[in-house]
Protein backbone atom coordinates (compact mmCIF):
# COMPACT_ATOMS: atom_id res chain seq x y z
CA UNK A 1 0.00 0.00 0.00
CA UNK A 2 3.06 2.10 0.62
CA UNK A 3 4.31 2.13 -2.88
CA UNK A 4 0.66 2.74 -4.31
CA UNK A 5 0.75 5.47 -2.36
CA UNK A 6 4.03 6.90 -3.01
CA UNK A 7 3.06 6.72 -6.65
CA UNK A 8 0.02 8.72 -6.16
CA UNK A 9 1.83 11.60 -4.74
CA UNK A 10 4.44 11.27 -8.08
CA UNK A 11 1.73 11.28 -10.32
CA UNK A 12 0.18 14.76 -8.25
CA UNK A 13 3.71 15.99 -8.39
CA UNK A 14 4.17 15.68 -12.10
CA UNK A 15 0.88 16.74 -12.66
CA UNK A 16 0.89 19.82 -10.87
CA UNK A 17 4.54 20.38 -13.07
CA UNK A 18 2.14 20.10 -16.07
CA UNK A 19 -0.87 22.39 -14.79
CA UNK A 20 1.70 25.29 -13.46
CA UNK A 21 2.60 25.32 -17.24
CA UNK A 22 -0.72 26.15 -18.64
CA UNK A 23 -2.20 25.54 -22.06
CA UNK A 24 0.57 27.62 -23.36
CA UNK A 25 3.44 25.56 -22.14
CA UNK A 26 1.68 21.98 -23.30
CA UNK A 27 3.42 22.11 -26.52
CA UNK A 28 6.74 22.16 -24.85
CA UNK A 29 6.26 19.66 -22.67
CA UNK A 30 4.63 17.52 -25.13
CA UNK A 31 7.85 18.07 -27.31
CA UNK A 32 10.20 16.69 -24.71
CA UNK A 33 10.84 13.22 -25.42
CA UNK A 34 12.53 12.50 -21.86
CA UNK A 35 8.94 14.27 -19.63
CA UNK A 36 6.77 12.05 -21.81
CA UNK A 37 9.21 9.18 -21.51
CA UNK A 38 8.78 9.69 -17.48
CA UNK A 39 4.49 10.16 -17.83
CA UNK A 40 4.33 6.89 -19.63
CA UNK A 41 6.06 4.99 -16.96
CA UNK A 42 4.33 6.56 -14.24
CA UNK A 43 1.02 6.05 -15.62
CA UNK A 44 1.44 2.49 -16.37
CA UNK A 45 2.81 1.66 -13.13
CA UNK A 46 0.12 3.37 -11.50
CA UNK A 47 -2.51 1.26 -13.41
CA UNK A 48 -1.04 -1.82 -13.01
CA UNK A 49 -0.71 -1.34 -8.84
CA UNK A 50 -4.35 -0.67 -9.06
CA UNK A 51 -5.20 -3.46 -11.13
CA UNK A 52 -3.50 -5.78 -9.83
CA UNK A 53 -3.17 -5.27 -6.09
CA UNK A 54 -6.31 -3.18 -5.62
CA UNK A 55 -10.07 -4.68 -6.04
CA UNK A 56 -11.72 -3.41 -8.53
CA UNK A 57 -14.28 -2.36 -6.36
CA UNK A 58 -12.29 -0.81 -3.92
CA UNK A 59 -13.77 2.52 -3.03
CA UNK A 60 -11.46 5.69 -2.46
CA UNK A 61 -11.90 7.18 0.56
CA UNK A 62 -14.94 8.72 1.71
CA UNK A 63 -15.47 11.36 4.41
CA UNK A 64 -17.97 12.75 6.82
CA UNK A 65 -20.09 16.33 6.55
CA UNK A 66 -18.02 18.14 8.95
CA UNK A 67 -14.67 17.23 6.57
CA UNK A 68 -16.46 19.04 3.48
CA UNK A 69 -14.49 22.32 2.60
CA UNK A 70 -15.48 25.36 3.29
CA UNK A 71 -14.02 26.39 0.16
CA UNK A 72 -14.33 24.20 -2.84
CA UNK A 73 -12.10 25.80 -6.27
CA UNK A 74 -13.85 24.76 -9.71
CA UNK A 75 -11.57 22.89 -11.76
CA UNK A 76 -11.22 23.98 -15.54
CA UNK A 77 -13.65 26.36 -17.03
CA UNK A 78 -15.66 27.87 -15.21
CA UNK A 79 -18.34 28.33 -17.28
CA UNK A 80 -18.47 27.28 -21.39
CA UNK A 81 -19.27 30.52 -23.52
CA UNK A 82 -21.42 29.35 -26.21
CA UNK A 83 -24.92 30.42 -27.21
CA UNK A 84 -26.52 27.17 -26.94
CA UNK A 85 -24.73 26.74 -23.42
CA UNK A 86 -25.98 30.01 -22.18
CA UNK A 87 -29.51 29.34 -23.73
CA UNK A 88 -29.64 26.46 -21.43
CA UNK A 89 -28.62 28.06 -18.19
CA UNK A 90 -31.22 30.63 -18.79
CA UNK A 91 -33.99 28.22 -18.83
CA UNK A 92 -33.07 26.20 -15.87
CA UNK A 93 -31.43 23.54 -18.14
CA UNK A 94 -34.87 22.37 -19.05
CA UNK A 95 -34.25 22.12 -22.76
CA UNK A 96 -30.99 20.21 -21.43
CA UNK A 97 -30.58 16.14 -22.12
CA UNK A 98 -27.80 13.90 -21.78
CA UNK A 99 -27.74 11.48 -25.46
CA UNK A 100 -26.05 7.91 -24.32
CA UNK A 101 -25.22 6.11 -27.80
CA UNK A 102 -22.39 3.94 -29.38
CA UNK A 103 -22.42 0.59 -28.70
CA UNK A 104 -25.31 -0.20 -26.80
CA UNK A 105 -28.70 -1.93 -27.18
CA UNK A 106 -31.43 1.04 -26.54
CA UNK A 107 -29.72 4.49 -27.03
CA UNK A 108 -31.05 7.28 -25.04
CA UNK A 109 -31.65 11.33 -24.49
CA UNK A 110 -32.17 11.53 -20.85
CA UNK A 111 -33.68 15.29 -19.48
CA UNK A 112 -31.98 15.81 -15.81
CA UNK A 113 -35.72 15.68 -14.96
CA UNK A 114 -35.83 11.56 -15.85
CA UNK A 115 -31.74 11.43 -14.28
CA UNK A 116 -33.21 12.35 -10.70
CA UNK A 117 -36.10 10.01 -11.08
CA UNK A 118 -33.21 7.23 -11.03
CA UNK A 119 -31.58 5.51 -8.21
CA UNK A 120 -28.57 7.69 -6.93
CA UNK A 121 -25.95 7.31 -5.09
CA UNK A 122 -24.02 10.17 -2.52
CA UNK A 123 -20.81 10.03 -1.72
CA UNK A 124 -18.00 12.55 0.25
CA UNK A 125 -14.96 12.73 -1.35
CA UNK A 126 -11.53 14.20 -1.69
CA UNK A 127 -10.56 16.08 -5.17
CA UNK A 128 -7.12 15.88 -6.21
CA UNK A 129 -6.16 18.75 -8.95
CA UNK A 130 -2.77 18.40 -10.85
CA UNK A 131 -2.06 22.11 -10.09
CA UNK A 132 -1.57 21.22 -6.88
CA UNK A 133 -4.96 21.87 -4.72
CA UNK A 134 -7.56 19.39 -3.18
CA UNK A 135 -10.79 19.95 -1.68
CA UNK A 136 -13.88 17.66 -0.12
CA UNK A 137 -16.99 17.61 -1.68
CA UNK A 138 -20.69 15.84 -1.21
CA UNK A 139 -21.86 14.34 -4.36
CA UNK A 140 -24.92 13.01 -5.52
CA UNK A 141 -25.44 11.65 -8.51
CA UNK A 142 -26.33 8.29 -10.91
CA UNK A 143 -24.48 5.38 -10.57
CA UNK A 144 -22.81 5.11 -14.44
CA UNK A 145 -22.67 1.05 -14.02
CA UNK A 146 -26.62 1.48 -13.59
CA UNK A 147 -27.11 3.48 -16.39
CA UNK A 148 -24.96 1.23 -18.73
CA UNK A 149 -26.62 -1.54 -17.37
CA UNK A 150 -29.86 0.06 -18.70
CA UNK A 151 -28.64 0.93 -21.89
CA UNK A 152 -27.12 -2.36 -22.45
CA UNK A 153 -23.69 -2.68 -23.16
CA UNK A 154 -22.75 -4.64 -26.36
CA UNK A 155 -20.10 -7.49 -26.66
CA UNK A 156 -16.56 -5.19 -27.58
CA UNK A 157 -17.11 -2.46 -25.81
CA UNK A 158 -13.90 -1.04 -24.39
CA UNK A 159 -14.59 2.34 -23.05
CA UNK A 160 -17.05 5.16 -22.49
CA UNK A 161 -16.15 8.34 -24.15
CA UNK A 162 -17.67 11.75 -22.46
CA UNK A 163 -18.30 14.66 -24.68
CA UNK A 164 -19.14 17.71 -23.40
CA UNK A 165 -20.26 21.56 -23.45
CA UNK A 166 -16.94 23.32 -22.79
CA UNK A 167 -14.40 24.41 -25.62
CA UNK A 168 -10.93 24.98 -24.33
CA UNK A 169 -9.86 26.12 -27.47
CA UNK A 170 -11.43 27.66 -30.85
CA UNK A 171 -10.78 25.13 -33.62
CA UNK A 172 -12.29 24.33 -37.01
CA UNK A 173 -12.38 20.30 -36.11
CA UNK A 174 -14.02 20.96 -32.56
CA UNK A 175 -10.70 19.41 -31.12
CA UNK A 176 -10.67 22.39 -28.55
CA UNK A 177 -13.78 20.89 -27.10
CA UNK A 178 -13.51 19.17 -23.28
CA UNK A 179 -13.84 15.22 -23.81
CA UNK A 180 -12.44 12.54 -21.50
CA UNK A 181 -12.79 8.52 -21.32
CA UNK A 182 -12.53 5.94 -18.97
CA UNK A 183 -12.38 2.09 -19.72
CA UNK A 184 -15.46 -0.04 -18.78
CA UNK A 185 -13.72 -1.22 -15.00
CA UNK A 186 -13.71 2.55 -14.03
CA UNK A 187 -17.21 3.09 -15.42
CA UNK A 188 -18.77 0.26 -13.58
CA UNK A 189 -17.08 0.98 -10.55
CA UNK A 190 -19.32 1.99 -7.34
CA UNK A 191 -18.56 5.41 -7.04
CA UNK A 192 -18.22 6.75 -10.73
CA UNK A 193 -20.99 8.64 -10.56
CA UNK A 194 -22.76 11.38 -13.18
CA UNK A 195 -23.36 14.12 -10.51
CA UNK A 196 -25.95 16.48 -10.54
CA UNK A 197 -25.73 18.15 -6.40
CA UNK A 198 -22.50 19.40 -5.04
CA UNK A 199 -22.98 19.68 -1.27
CA UNK A 200 -26.76 19.42 -1.42
CA UNK A 201 -27.64 21.78 -3.86
CA UNK A 202 -28.20 21.58 -7.77
CA UNK A 203 -24.49 22.17 -9.22
CA UNK A 204 -23.90 25.44 -9.72
CA UNK A 205 -22.28 26.68 -13.01
CA UNK A 206 -19.25 26.52 -11.92
CA UNK A 207 -18.74 23.18 -10.80
CA UNK A 208 -20.23 21.59 -14.08
CA UNK A 209 -24.16 22.18 -13.97
CA UNK A 210 -25.97 20.56 -15.27
CA UNK A 211 -24.45 17.25 -14.68
CA UNK A 212 -20.69 15.99 -14.15
CA UNK A 213 -18.22 13.29 -14.09
CA UNK A 214 -17.24 12.10 -10.41
CA UNK A 215 -14.81 9.38 -10.87
CA UNK A 216 -13.28 9.11 -7.42
CA UNK A 217 -9.83 7.26 -7.95
CA UNK A 218 -8.49 9.62 -10.87
CA UNK A 219 -6.85 12.91 -11.02
CA UNK A 220 -9.25 15.69 -11.26
CA UNK A 221 -8.98 16.39 -15.10
CA UNK A 222 -10.36 13.25 -15.45
CA UNK A 223 -13.67 14.63 -13.96
CA UNK A 224 -15.53 15.96 -16.68
CA UNK A 225 -17.92 18.52 -16.72
CA UNK A 226 -20.96 20.05 -18.53
CA UNK A 227 -21.80 16.76 -20.02
CA UNK A 228 -23.92 16.60 -22.91
CA UNK A 229 -23.40 13.17 -24.88
CA UNK A 230 -21.77 10.09 -23.34
CA UNK A 231 -20.62 6.80 -26.12
CA UNK A 232 -19.56 3.86 -25.53
CA UNK A 233 -16.68 2.32 -27.78
CA UNK A 234 -14.65 -0.08 -28.85
CA UNK A 235 -11.34 2.67 -29.00
CA UNK A 236 -10.80 6.45 -28.81
CA UNK A 237 -7.50 6.34 -30.73
CA UNK A 238 -9.79 7.94 -33.59
CA UNK A 239 -11.04 10.70 -32.03
CA UNK A 240 -9.23 14.10 -32.25
CA UNK A 241 -5.84 13.48 -30.60
CA UNK A 242 -6.43 9.68 -30.20
CA UNK A 243 -4.95 9.83 -26.62
CA UNK A 244 -8.65 9.95 -25.06
CA UNK A 245 -9.22 13.20 -23.48
CA UNK A 246 -8.45 16.92 -24.44
CA UNK A 247 -5.49 17.46 -21.66
CA UNK A 248 -4.32 13.70 -23.16
CA UNK A 249 -3.90 14.91 -26.39
CA UNK A 250 -1.64 17.49 -24.92
CA UNK A 251 0.68 15.20 -22.84
CA UNK A 252 -1.20 14.43 -19.74
CA UNK A 253 -1.87 10.75 -18.78
CA UNK A 254 -4.90 8.89 -19.54
CA UNK A 255 -5.18 6.97 -16.75
CA UNK A 256 -4.59 9.49 -14.13
CA UNK A 257 -5.44 6.91 -11.33
CA UNK A 258 -4.23 7.80 -7.93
Amino acid sequence: MTSIINRRRFLIGSGAALGAVGLTGCDDVVQNENVQKVLAMAEQLTMRSQRLLVPQQKLAREFTEKDISPTFRPNGTSQPGSEEYAAMVENGFSTWKLKVDGLVNQPMDLSLADLKKLPSRTQITRHDCVEGWSAIGKWTGVPLGLLLRSVGVKPGARYVVFYCADELEQTLDGSGRYYESIDLIDAFHPQTILAYSMNDKDLEVAHGAPLRLRVERHLGYKHAKYLMRIEVRDKFSDIWGGNGGFWEDRGYEWYAGI
